[in-house]
């Protein structure tokens, strides 16, 4: 999910307690629509995808903070496995979450509105309406299973990222009117 209006860590002060190793985490190039594995649903992950998803999170989480985002999709870095990584808290108090086969196991019948952009569709912005909380279900970087409560920003932003490992845009939840304007504003751009 794209930073845009909401403030976000910059590229240097991310993950603290992570060592030199993982600060130094090289950076992903974000796919951009209508890039076509951005519309592929992303495998689950097994446990001989360890060496890769170790690999992996890093540098998503470095190349989130860089873009600067808070929420990126391995999707979005041409990686077909689930796993998604967020951090929608202010870049004083950083709160990464790497979520390994993320699952929405209960959503609020209450809705709640936010903007929302993406890093595959660049300075792109529109009003998306979701469930107001959601619970996940995951792994973490260590292989135990989780269960994470979310409102407000960070529903919307999980929401988001797991939309893009089931090949789901932000995009596709606006009418057809508003997706081809912001489609063709983002073609237009891309021409410059």
């Amino acid at each position: 999910m794209q930073e845009g209006r909401v403030a976000g860590a910059g590229p240097a002060d991310y993950m603290r307690g992570m060592s030199e190793t993982e600060h130094s985490a090289p950076l992903l190039p974000i796919l951009i629509y209508p890039e076509p594995v951005l519309r592929k649903v992303a495998r689950p992950i097994t446990p001989a995808d360890a060496d890769e998803v170790r690999r992996l999170v890093p540098s998503m989480f470095a190349t989130m903070y860089r873009a600067p985002g808070i929420g990126l999709a391995a999707n979005q870095v041409g990686s077909l496995l689930r796993v998604i990584v967020v951090d929608v808290a202010p870049k004083e108090q950083p709160t990464p979450i790497a979520l390994i086969n993320p699952e929405i196991i209960a959503r609020s019948d209450e809705t709640a509105t936010q903007e929302e952009g993406c890093l595959s569709i660049p300075d792109q912005y529109a009003e998306v309406t979701r469930p107001a909380r959601v619970k996940v279900r995951y792994h973490d970087v260590a292989g135990i299973k989780q269960e994470i409560e979310a409102e407000g920003l960070l529903a919307a932003c999980l929401q988001h990222e797991i939309d893009h490992l089931n090949g789901v845009l932000f995009v596709d939840y606006l009418s057809a009117l508003k997706r081809n304007m912001l489609l063709r504003k983002l073609a237009k751009a891309q021409k410059r």
